[in-house]
This record gives structure tokens, C-alpha cells and sequence, in this order.
């Protein structure tokens, strides 16, 4: 049986938000069973499968917009995507255009406006954090702060997630509160980060305020969702976004 998150968020009526999990598809050990990424060695066939799959149950108006994901900045246009379907992020103004992140550990992160005229989606692993993927998308989404509304989907948890001294000497320099999404690792070069933090932090410093979401953590609940980090040969998750028609 598919199992669905449905973002618990003041979003208008006519925006449909869904993150799906690992359970309920076609594929085989070790991308069992719901896999929706192209890219990680599982049958085209089976991926294909697992999509129609997705169509059906949510009865999407079209085929999302599946992105060439390459931890970068770029923001795509659903109505009109690049030629390479390179992109970290997309956004639609047009009822019935699917903006569709894959993640599996990095944090997906939907937005859209408080009139129900715009949605996005964006892929915030460190390096788009660090490197701006969440301002470039609300620049795309061309509203006012205080009229976008943001949740944040299923990604790993600080308590998970370690990184180098690197990564957290490149946030701090960038902006010094980020210390505060940074715990102590297991010697002076590693750091627990928080990635729903560094996202809320970024997110507060261009104006937004109305974030939710941020309680899930891929790497423990195995049950339920794929963790590269945990399994590094695994499937991938999609959180789409869409106005309603």
C-alpha cells in the first residue's frame, strides 16, 4: 500500500502538496519498494512502473517535472524547463504544472504563496543550503516574504547527520548564527549539522516566517523512507507540488 505525507501547513485550497515514502511500489531489494529515481541503478522498467503508479493514486494532471538534480542553485520554469533539465529547484504559476523534488536525506522543500497562484519546489542538501537554492527559489517565485508559505519535507536529522569541519566552517563564515545549527561530532574535525535548522535560518533572513514541517529523519525511520547515507545503494523519494486546475 502507497503511504503518502501530506504537509500539515496553511496552504489555500486549490495547492496540492504530497511526499511519498519508500513503501507501496514495484521495486526490488535494495530500492524497495516505492523508487522513483531514474538515476540510481534501478530498472527504468520498474521506475516507470513506480511513476505510473504515482499518477494514478494522485490522480496527477500530467507528468511532474522530473529534474536533473546536481546539487546546484538553478530554479526551473515548470511551464517552460531548461533543455538539459538541469535544476535544483523549479516553481509554476500554471494550474496543473507538477514541480517534483527526489531526495534521500537531502531536505525538499516546498513553498507556495498565500493566494494559491504560485508553488515550488527545492532540493537543500548542505551545498544548496550553503550556496543559495532557497533564495534563489523565492527570488523565482517573484511574491512578497510575508506571503510565502514554506514546509519542510522528510530529511536527515541532525543526530544522523555528521559532517567535516569544512562544512561548517564554510556556514559560519557565511553567516556566524549558523553555529547554532552545529553540534560537537565525535572529534574537533567533525560537526553534527541540522539541516532543517540551517533552512529555517535562511528561510528567517529573507523574511519568511510562516515554516513548518521539519520532524522527520530518514536515516532512523528505515521503515518508511531511503537514507543514502544509511544504505548509500538505495531508491529516492518525490515531494510534489502543483495548483490545482
Amino acid at each position: 500500500m502507497l503511504d503518502f505525507i501530506i504537509p500539515d501547513w496553511s496552504a489555500p485550497a486549490n495547492i496540492k502538496a504530497y511526499c511519498t515514502t519508500r513503501q507501496g511500489g514495484f521495486s526490488p531489494v535494495p530500492y524497495h519498494s516505492f523508487n522513483l529515481g531514474d538515476h540510481v541503478g534501478d530498472s527504468l522498467d520498474t521506475v516507470n512502473r513506480n511513476r505510473a503508479l504515482l499518477r494514478d493514486s494522485l490522480q496527477l494532471p500530467r507528468e511532474p517535472l522530473w529534474l536533473k538534480q546536481v546539487h546546484g542553485t538553478q530554479v526551473a520554469q515548470a511551464e517552460q524547463p531548461p533543455s538539459d533539465g538541469i535544476a535544483d529547484a523549479s516553481m509554476a504559476k500554471t494550474a496543473g504544472y507538477i514541480c517534483a523534488i527526489l531526495t534521500a536525506d537531502c531536505l525538499p522543500v516546498l513553498f507556495c504563496d498565500r493566494a494559491g497562484t504560485r508553488v515550488a519546489a527545492a532540493h537543500a542538501g548542505w551545498r544548496g543550503l550553503l550556496n543559495g537554492v532557497l533564495e534563489n527559489t523565492v527570488q523565482a517565485l517573484a511574491v512578497p516574504p510575508e506571503q510565502i508559505l514554506v514546509w519542510l519535507g522528510a530529511g536527515i536529522s541532525q543526530a544522523a547527520f555528521e559532517v567535516g569541519y569544512e562544512v561548517r566552517r564554510a556556514f559560519v563564515e557565511n553567516h556566524p548564527d549558523s553555529v547554532q545549527a552545529f553540534q560537537a561530532g565525535k572529534d574537533a574535525q567533525h560537526w553534527q549539522a541540522d539541516l532543517y535548522e540551517l533552512a529555517r535560518q535562511r528561510l528567517r533572513r529573507i523574511g519568511i516566517t510562516a515554516i513548518n514541517g521539519g520532524n522527520f529523519c530518514t536515516y532512523t525511520q528505515q521503515h518508511r523512507f531511503f537514507s543514502y547515507r544509511r544504505e548509500s545503494v538505495t531508491g529516492r523519494m518525490a515531494s510534489l507540488i502543483w495548483i490545482e486546475k
